[in-house]
């Protein structure tokens, strides 16, 4: 029982990144009908940018509790993500909005490979050690183990997650972004700025995937210039899993996948002698997703996304 729990806990802790990052995938999907896989690379952006302001506080502010300089990595870390997915948005994106579908999608390649460089040129192609900030005592929860860095983690991610159903649910905002992703050319005429709700839909989504990025490297104190693609990739099969388009199905798919990730890598991987362990445990994930697909195509929550006519 030790372990179930144990695997639990790592499988919630991996999935609600994937989640964060699946909801831009989602967002985005549901507004533009678009698949921005350069989005896993906006992850790394935040994670690159979350370190470069670590080693500052360090340097200049040694004495601040780790709490706080993690709270300003994030701060540091959202607006640089934010600006980041916009420029994507308004070069790359806007321009395309009404090609075949496949020029988007090679563009979204094409940034994602230009984002890589980038980041490997300002912070070289070796990886990176990110600072333990906070205490690596863990706590026993019902005889596993946690962190410190993992319970934040958790915790953000329920605040981020909640906060952005709030608005999109809540706030007139979200209203307009529902609009738009059921019929833009109805939501503009009645009074609906699709431009304003297409910005609003890759800054929410490169909010959130900064948070991410910051908390994965404090998880797994390491970082690199191509270190968004998996995760991405992971958080866009999330996404599919628990239905395109919706977003609480974002959250879901992130989350049932990170414990079907641990779970697999736990239990199959002993049953198996380690030959499927933690190095193959994407293959769990993977089947299952192909699974899910073949039985129900639209994922686990899934709705039709409204066509576009």
């Amino acid at each position: 029982m030790d372990t179930f729990i144990q695997q639990i806990i790592n499988g919630l802790v991996l999935g609600s990144m994937y989640a964060l990052v699946a909801l831009g995938y989602t967002m985005v999907y549901g507004v533009l009908n678009l698949i921005n896989f350069a989005h896993g690379d906006v992850l790394m952006i935040g994670a690159m940018t979350g370190l470069t302001i670590l080693k500052y506080l360090n340097e200049y502010a040694p004495d601040l509790p780790g709490y706080v300089k993690l709270a300003i990595a994030i701060g540091g870390a959202i607006p640089v993500c934010i600006v980041v997915n916009i420029l994507i948005e308004r070069v790359a994106y806007r321009r395309l909005r009404n090609a075949p579908r496949l020029a988007p999608l090679i563009t979204a390649i094409g940034v994602s490979i230009l984002l890589q460089t980038i980041a490997m040129m300002i912070w070289t192609r070796n990886p990176l050690a990110f600072p333990q900030l906070l205490s690596s005592e863990p706590i026993t929860v019902g005889g596993a183990l946690i962190s410190q860095t993992q319970i934040l983690l958790l915790v953000l991610a329920a605040l981020s997650m909640t906060g952005l159903v709030l608005l999109v649910e809540k706030t007139k905002m979200g209203r307009a972004m529902r609009a738009t992703a059921e019929n833009p050319r109805v939501a503009g005429l009645m009074g609906v700025d699709s431009n304003k709700v297409i910005v609003a839909t890759f800054a929410l989504g490169a909010g959130l995937a900064a948070v991410a990025g910051v908390m994965w490297g404090a998880n797994y104190a390491s970082i690199q210039f191509a270190m968004g693609f998996v995760p991405g990739l992971k958080a866009f099969s999330a996404a599919v899993l628990g239905g395109i388009g919706n977003i609480y199905g974002a959250m879901i798919g992130g989350i049932v996948l990170g414990i079907i990730e641990s779970l697999g890598a736990g239990y199959i991987g002993d049953l198996t002698g380690g030959f499927l362990g933690s190095h193959y445990q994407d293959i769990f994930a993977f089947v299952v997703l192909i699974i899910v697909l073949t039985v129900r195509p639209s994922g686990i929550m899934g709705e039709r996304v409204a066509d576009r006519a």
